[in-house]
């Protein structure tokens, strides 16, 4: 049997600013990376989006960024490991407060765009973040990219960490994602995504830009919730899933199993 977690960025809008399909796609997924107000999101929008997640029995995580709403946070910011630590301190308990409003906690920890590529090749800055997690709450699963510094650091630091692939960015031969600016940087067909999905959890594989087949570990599948066609997206993916025996599951549940494994 397969388990694997179904993750989705959402929270994203702020004031008068829609974006994404939060509320068809949340019933889809088992865990929830909502904006914490950097990059994304507003107060309102974050208490909002802890509230659909409690409705729809998905764990939620906080998924921290650069302060950079103009550029939606995929600009890379240079910035102090100790800046950034602040940074995903600041925004995490933030998320914290919110969800212990509603009964809620946060379970685990997603940097968002230009923050969790750059940590993916910076070990300094992957340290500081993944500190900066574990000062805050030790029990916090830090979500990251499939063979990252960011795992490397979390290892490192003590903190229980998941590998996340992703069912609609293409990679590069080093197992990082291909540029938003390149040509094929977005898989577009459906189809294909949802192949490369199967063949990451069940084979551990997945074909780079190249055509080099590399390997990756797939804990959890990151899928985009701002696309014209994210909500067939998600559809198709989790219906796809189920049909190959892969279960559905949140990342608490498989990261304990992992750690029962191990002893």
């Amino acid at each position: 049997m397969y388990f694997v977690d179904l993750n989705c960025d959402l929270g994203e809008s702020f004031g008068n600013y829609k974006c994404g399909m939060d509320e068809e796609v949340i019933p889809f997924i088992s865990s929830a990376n909502i904006a914490c107000g950097f990059h994304a999101s507003d107060p309102l929008v974050m208490m909002k989006t802890v509230a659909l997640a409690k409705e729809n029995q998905v764990s939620v995580g906080a998924h921290p960024g650069y302060p950079d709403l103009v550029g939606f946070g995929r600009r890379n910011l240079s910035a102090s490991p100790a800046e950034v630590k602040a940074m995903v301190q600041y925004q995490v308990g933030a998320l914290q407060a919110i969800a212990k409003a509603q009964g809620m906690s946060v379970r685990h920890v997603k940097p968002h765009g230009a923050m969790y590529n750059m940590a993916g090749k910076d070990a300094k800055l992957a340290e500081a973040i993944c500190e900066g997690i574990y000062e805050v709450d030790p029990g916090l699963i830090l979500l990251g990219l499939s063979g990252s510094e960011m795992l490397k650091a979390a290892e490192k630091t003590g903190l229980r960490s998941a590998k996340e692939v992703f069912a609609d960015r293409a990679y590069e031969e080093d197992g990082s994602l291909v540029a938003r600016s390149r040509p094929g940087a977005m898989i577009t067909n459906e189809e294909e995504a949802i192949e490369r999905v199967v063949r990451m959890i069940k084979e551990g594989k997945v074909t780079a830009i190249t055509g080099k087949d590399i390997e990756v570990q797939a804990d959890s599948i990151c899928v985009h919730g701002d696309g014209e066609k994210a909500l067939a997206f998600v559809e198709k993916i989790r219906k796809t899933l189920v049909q190959e025996g892969i279960e559905i599951v949140p990342l608490e549940k498989i990261v304990g199993q992992r750690q029962a494994h191990s002893f």
